[in-house]
């Protein structure tokens, strides 16, 4: 059976933990393609399955430079047993918390729980920062994102079209449009129920995030995210990252169904174990 190792921490007690920022097997990784990005219909083609630095804590600068925090924030003071613990690069930037967003980061414990260990989907972010694989598939009118994470997706229409008036939701509603070369994806309406990496950064449910895509050439696409919620930062910040193009890989199922609403609002009752 064909089996991909990630970093990913599942439990919350682990979620505290500082894990090095690459996929297992990176350093054996083949050498991208190489040539210009492709076009389809006047605009950069993204599709392709593109493995992604895993980013457990948005506010570190990895030594290799493929998860970059925002240079702009002031680092983060960290005694000499953290420096040693976490991973190798620059400290960790100071992030702009608000009262309200320092109360809420400073009380969260993940010893305690975390909504990721019972199956609860991720949200945006922290699916953006999961370590595993991610395919996109494009067209003239949407770009859909198929994580393998849980094996979750995310359509973003590109029609210029606004946003819904919806129920807020896990993901938000994202609605995107070209700037250039450059996909821009704007997300808002999010329940506020998750975090934003796994190391537990907050958002409220007024955060607005913005995504930018630019596939450089045919091996990368550089992505940087921009966070703004009012409740819980005074001011804007950011994180980019480089995706690399594997060929080489076919995107895998991924399981983890704990949270199923029928069976805890009793509407359906426990089936049988499909190993017996």
């Amino acid at each position: 059976m064909k089996v991909r190792l990630n970093y990913w921490m599942l439990t919350a007690l682990m979620a505290a933990a500082f894990v090095p920022a690459a996929a297992v097997g990176q350093g054996r990784a083949p050498k991208p393609p190489e040539g210009p990005a492709p076009k389809l219909n006047g605009h950069p083609d993204l599709s392709g399955l593109w493995q992604r630095p895993y980013v457990p804590d948005m506010t570190v600068t990895t030594r290799n430079g493929d998860q970059q925090a925002d240079a702009s924030l002031p680092e983060r003071k960290v005694n000499a047993d953290m420096q040693k613990k976490g991973p190798p690069g620059p400290p960790p930037k100071e992030l702009p918390f608000t009262a309200a967003g320092k109360r809420v980061w400073e009380a969260y414990d993940p010893a305690k729980g975390d909504y990721t260990g019972s199956c609860l989907p991720f949200g945006l972010i922290r699916s953006m920062n999961s370590p595993d694989p991610i395919q996109i598939i494009q067209n003239d009118k949407y770009v859909a994102l198929l994580y393998e994470q849980n094996t979750w997706f995310k359509v973003i229409p590109t029609d210029g079209r606004k946003h819904r008036d919806i129920e807020p939701t896990w993901f938000g509603d994202s609605v995107g449009h070209w700037d250039g070369d450059t996909l821009v994806v704007d997300t808002i309406n999010f329940n506020g129920k998750t975090r934003l990496d796994t190391i537990g950064h907050p958002h409220s449910d007024k955060l607005h995030v913005v995504e930018r895509f630019t596939r450089t050439d045919l091996g990368h696409i550089a992505y940087e995210i921009q966070i703004d919620d009012p409740v819980y930062y005074s001011k804007p910040w950011k994180n980019t990252r480089t995706f690399t193009l594997r060929p080489d890989w076919e995107i895998m199922e991924y399981s983890c169904e704990e949270n199923n609403k029928d069976f805890l609002e009793h509407h359906i009752t426990g089936g049988l174990n499909p190993d017996k």
